[in-house]
């Protein structure tokens, strides 16, 4: 019971404040080009549909590829500097810098030296997101037990066996919630990267349907562009969520 009222319990708060949200519109009058209700956002969401189905699957391939360039990125990187430490010294403080840095700043001069729209959006996005990844996985790579690699070394294996057989398993559960958070990290990049471009006469992806919406002041249409995002973001933190569940599952059965 408490368990199916954990489940239930974030859809109620979610309709309530949306109940609450249409009622304080039709309470004040509110225009729709100020605040919409929700009612007015479906309705809005409901004849751009087309529209925004198309910016929904381009935001969503730049996403998806950025999330897979930077899980082969961030493991590679991961595994040189845990085989490494002289490589870890080298690149560890130049993968910090970068992710410090504002992708925003430096997504108009990528857009630039890369030329192919596409590709410069997953290059911003990756950006944005292969962090996680690296950071996690070299997080669980160094907390391999001690006393497991010295009984390893006891029997003769080598680095490589002790990296494939034991270290790598040993940072499965680190990688998948680095690779959870890399997912939403991903998308934050992606629409970041697509308000640059846009802005720039590159018009692609939801980001876009909001910037066109806020110019026509179709302010509903920008909310139901927001929503998509929204509900996009809490779909694949989900879905790489369920991934990180069954994954674990079997190899604890």
């Amino acid at each position: 019971m408490n368990r199916t009222m954990e489940r239930v319990a974030p859809f109620v708060l979610g309709l309530g404040a949306l109940a609450l949200w249409q009622g304080g519109v039709w309470a004040t009058h509110t225009p729709s080009y100020v605040l919409p209700g929700p009612l007015e956002i479906l309705q809005a969401m409901f004849k751009a549909r087309a529209s925004l189905g198309a910016g929904l699957l381009s935001t969503l391939a730049v996403t998806l590829a950025a999330l897979l360039v930077s899980t082969i990125l961030g493991v590679f990187l991961a595994v040189a500097m845990a085989a490494s430490p002289l490589f870890r010294s080298a690149v560890q403080p130049w993968a910090v810098a970068l992710q410090v840095t504002p992708v925003v700043a430096i997504a108009p001069l990528i857009i630039i030296w890369v030329g192919q729209p596409f590709l410069a959006l997953v290059a911003c996005a990756v950006i944005v997101s292969f962090f996680a990844i690296l950071s996690n996985t070299a997080a669980g790579l160094a907390a391999t037990p001690p006393e497991l690699l010295d009984l390893f070394r006891l029997n003769g294996a080598t680095r490589w066996q002790m990296l494939c057989w034991l270290a790598l398993p040993y940072a499965l559960p680190f990688f998948l919630s680095g690779l959870r958070l890399a997912g939403t990290l991903a998308l934050v990049g992606a629409v970041v990267a697509e308000f640059v471009a846009g802005s720039g006469g590159f018009a692609s992806g939801l980001a876009w349907e909001i910037i066109e919406a806020s110019y026509r002041l179709q302010i509903p249409r920008m909310f139901a562009a927001l929503l998509l995002l929204g509900g996009t973001g809490i779909a694949i933190y989900a879905a790489l969520g369920l991934l990180e569940r069954v994954i674990l599952a079997r190899r604890e059965s």
